[in-house]
């Protein structure tokens, strides 16, 4: 039996460390990223300001992992029916199960020019890229498209390297809808405003981006925006591998025969029917599901497999609160209370820590929390 694990994230680096507790001896559990290390993706932002942070937030896979065979290559297609994928070196790997945990790509929209001119923020090279071109513009105008979390955090990055290094920059966020982080409670996106407003963060609500070019960005209203750098963090769509796809996926996470999909790969729809955002502590929850049942499986295949399959586990979506840096500050909501200051930063600190701690990698643990507080 072999069991396959695609992608690194949060997810799948979840899947696979509990795979490699759960599993019977006599399976093969295989690992495929297209990079040789796990990226604490919501830190990267802080990448942006301080490149050093870097080796904090990339945790190398092979020093993590127990016995699961690790192979570097990017996962092109995924036939779920077949139980295939095709990988990049040309090579075609088979499964009997699998955990689909490629996490998402940036969603561009086809809105004319905003791709080829901005950058997004999924990868330590996009991060080096903003940085360059800040600090080649000496701030200058930088445009965030898209007030989500992602996009709070990288306009509160480049603020603080513009406060920090003397730079006359204008940080301009625009957000298509009537508030800063759209879904949110109102508490919550009122203290996050007032973050952005203290670091004299320019925002612009119910501003929709129409397209862009190599000079400016053109908005839905007419108006049209020079700037010196782009970034978009606008929204995001499946990975190349399943089509730029997020199928809808059932609560047992199971969806075509010995084919999972976890994470922000999928669109998944928990055991109360609700759907459930994308977002790391989403991803994190899902792949324990996501793990117990492929292992639940596996044991049954190499038992009696004449009986019926055991019960799926179910996932049900229930938060444990949200954290946004802003800069320096930070905004955090648990339960119905919304913390800010030092408070928000030590539970934004702790985060990342505990991630970084369960999947073993406690001096990374340790070096997050000094370089956060």
């Amino acid at each position: 039996m072999h069991v396959a694990v695609f992608g690194a994230g949060y997810a799948g680096l979840t899947v696979v460390r509990e795979l490699e507790r759960t599993l019977p001896d006599a399976a093969e559990l295989t690992l495929v990223n297209d990079e040789p290390y796990h990226l604490v993706q919501h830190e990267l932002h802080r990448a942006i300001r301080r490149p050093a942070i870097e080796e904090t937030i990339r945790v190398p896979l092979r020093e993590v992992l127990d016995h699961a065979t690790f192979v570097e290559d990017r996962v092109e297609e995924i036939d779920r029916e077949a139980g295939t994928a095709d990988l990049a070196s040309g090579e075609t790997l088979s499964y009997d199960y699998a955990a689909v945990c490629l996490g998402a790509e940036t969603a561009f929209y086809d809105l004319p020019g905003v791709e080829e001119h901005a950058v997004p923020l999924k990868r330590l090279e996009h991060a080096d890229r903003i940085r360059s071109r800040f600090h080649a513009s000496e701030g200058g105008r930088f445009v965030v498209g898209g007030a989500g979390l992602s996009g709070i955090q990288v306009a509160g990055e480049l603020a603080a390297v513009a406060d920090e290094e003397g730079y006359d920059a204008d940080v301009l966020l625009l957000e298509m809808a009537d508030s800063v982080a759209p879904g949110f409670d109102d508490a919550f996106q009122r203290a996050v405003r007032e973050e952005l407003d203290d670091r004299e963060v320019d925002v612009r609500t119910g501003a929709a981006v129409a397209g862009a070019d190599a000079a400016g960005i053109d908005l839905e209203s007419g108006e049209r925006l020079a700037y010196d750098g782009f970034v978009w963090t606008g929204g995001i769509r499946g990975s190349n591998a399943l089509a730029g796809n997020r199928p809808e996926t059932r609560s047992t996470l199971r969806e075509s025969n010995g084919t999972f999909l976890v994470g922000d790969a999928a669109r998944v729809v928990d055991s109360e029917g609700t759907a459930v955002p994308a977002s790391a502590q989403t991803a994190l929850r899902e792949a324990t599901v996501a793990a117990a049942n492929i292992a639940a499986l596996a044991d049954h295949d190499f038992g009696d497999c004449d009986g019926f399959e055991p019960s799926l586990d179910r996932y049900t979506f229930d938060s444990l609160g949200w954290v946004v840096t802003v800069g320096d500050g930070a905004v955090a909501q648990v339960g119905p209370s919304v913390l800010r200051g030092r408070a928000a930063r030590v539970a934004k600190a702790t985060v990342g820590a505990a991630h970084l701690s369960s999947v073993g990698a406690i001096e990374q643990a340790s070096r997050l929390v000094r370089e956060e507080l």
